[in-house]
């Protein structure tokens, strides 16, 4: 049942969210939880890395999303000879004009997919720091403010792959969550395999909702209850993996703001406007996974998580 008691609107919103998760479903199909995070992370008004092998979907979930949401979009293709002022932009001497005027780069879009994120060098990948940050970029003293909503997806392929460039804590810290796709299930993929061209039925996605709409959602997530017991039971899981001989490396406050917010997020997005525990259970992997280090080097993401859950009790 959805409760009226904290969001007056909380029905026309989850209408607008069902509206988009369905228009994303044409295309997207067997990543019911992996759309519904993303969403959650842009109505949280973080940032979203997806890491997986190439051929996964990635970059078809970019161009779904930005074309279900109505955002304006840029796609920039991270390479080893990538510059910063190919994604900022760069002024260039007119003479017409006798003066510099600034060209703005593809940063300046609703909708950003940095696509193989990890294939530039680290100073080109810097870029997108403050632009993540603070929403603006700084091009030759001069602060710029970019578009609202503003939303990085990147996409980067396992380390382990030829020409790839690690990520540093610092920008990892800047993308609020990090998943996975994986690969289809036997059903899902057979529909791929017989259906249309996913490409060919991007074209024919409509605009789910505007961009207003989307920031009442954004503002709608500050006002999602979150009752004194589930924030007791966040800072339990924050002192947990600051004081457990588990981590070399605990969840910092950002983290633990980055999980506040997500929670929120998930909960409008599955109808409510209160937390459960069960919210920030859905989204912990997702926000952590990427900030934790394990004091043993051959434990993953997964296990780390799977601790975390089970030596925190639920209140």
């Amino acid at each position: 049942m959805i409760n009226k008691a904290y969001i007056p609107q909380l029905a026309t919103f989850h209408q607008q969210i069902t509206r988009i998760t369905a228009e994303v479903g044409r295309v997207i199909v067997g990543k019911e939880k992996e759309v519904q995070l993303v969403l959650t992370c842009l109505l949280a008004r973080g940032h979203v890395l997806i890491e997986d092998v190439p051929g996964v979907g990635k970059t078809t979930l970019a161009h779904v999303l930005a074309q279900v949401l109505g955002l304006s979009f840029q796609r920039v293709q991270f390479t080893s000879d990538l510059l910063p002022a190919d994604i900022i932009g760069v002024s260039i001497f007119e003479q017409d004009a006798a003066q510099f005027k600034f060209h703005p780069g593809p940063i300046f879009a609703q909708m950003i997919l940095a696509d193989e994120v990890n294939r530039a060098t680290p100073k080109t990948q810097s870029a997108l720091l403050e632009a993540m940050e603070e929403q603006q970029v700084t091009v030759e003293g001069q602060t710029r403010q970019l578009p609202t909503p503003f939303f990085v997806l990147a996409t980067q392929n396992p380390l382990h792959q030829i020409g790839t460039f690690p990520l540093p804590e610092s920008q990892l810290d800047r993308f609020m969550m990090r998943i996975t796709l994986g690969y289809p299930d036997h059903a899902t993929e057979r529909a791929l395999l017989t259906g249309e061209n996913r490409r060919d039925l991007i074209h024919s996605l409509h605009a789910a909702v505007t961009v207003e709409e989307i920031n009442a959602l954004q503002e709608a997530v500050k006002a999602v209850h979150v009752s004194e017991a589930l924030l007791d039971y966040l800072q339990a899981i924050l002192e947990y993996s600051r004081h457990s001989q588990h981590f070399r490396v605990g969840l910092s406050p950002r983290a633990g703001l980055s999980i506040l917010n997500s929670t929120k997020a998930w909960a409008l997005v599955q109808g409510r406007d209160y937390v459960l525990p069960d919210d920030i259970q859905a989204v912990l992997s997702s926000v952590v996974s990427h900030r934790l280090a394990a004091m043993m080097e051959h434990q993953d993401s997964k296990t780390l998580v799977k601790q975390l859950l089970e030596e925190v009790a639920i209140p």
